[in-house]
């Protein structure tokens, strides 16, 4: 499902009104679907393949995978690489355009880590699911453990 075409949005306050940026709304169509942003954190560390992105984001079907993926590379945040060999081998990989969002998520998990309760169960952070691929289970550990003890340096 592609984003809605750029509108302008006016926001009254008070006897103000003001026209919101039709680019930064655009943005927010983009950022703020659901899956997005795990999605782009997903691939920041490096390609990826369609099966590693369901495993990494849990609850996540293959087709909502599918339609926002393609989104991603309309806008040009995404590109899909095809391999031709057999059987043929897909992989998502940012973009410069996608790269360039990095402090947006990095900002996103330092909010996060300020403001957000710990979960209080493995079930809870849905590690449990994530257990079986013992790379992804410890590439999540080692970066809330890291945000964790910068907070508390800090």
């Amino acid at each position: 499902m592609a984003t809605k075409p750029i509108e302008s949005t006016i926001v009254s306050s008070s006897n103000n009104q003001t026209q919101m940026c039709p680019r930064y709304e655009h943005a927010i169509q983009i950022l703020g679907k659901r899956w997005t942003g795990l999605l782009l954190d997903a691939l920041m560390s490096g390609p990826r393949r369609f099966c590693e992105m369901t495993t990494l984001v849990e609850g996540l079907s293959d087709r909502v995978l599918s339609d926002r993926l393609r989104e991603l590379e309309l806008e040009g945040v995404v590109q899909r690489v095809v391999y031709p060999q057999i059987p043929v081998r897909v992989e998502y990989q940012l973009t410069e355009k996608g790269y360039a969002l990095k402090p947006v998520i990095d900002a996103i998990h330092a909010w996060a880590q300020q403001w957000v309760p710990a979960p209080t169960s493995a079930q809870d952070a849905h590690i449990d699911l994530m257990a079986g691929d013992d790379d992804c289970y410890h590439a999540l550990v080692s970066r809330c453990s890291q945000e964790t003890a910068q907070q508390e340096l800090q």
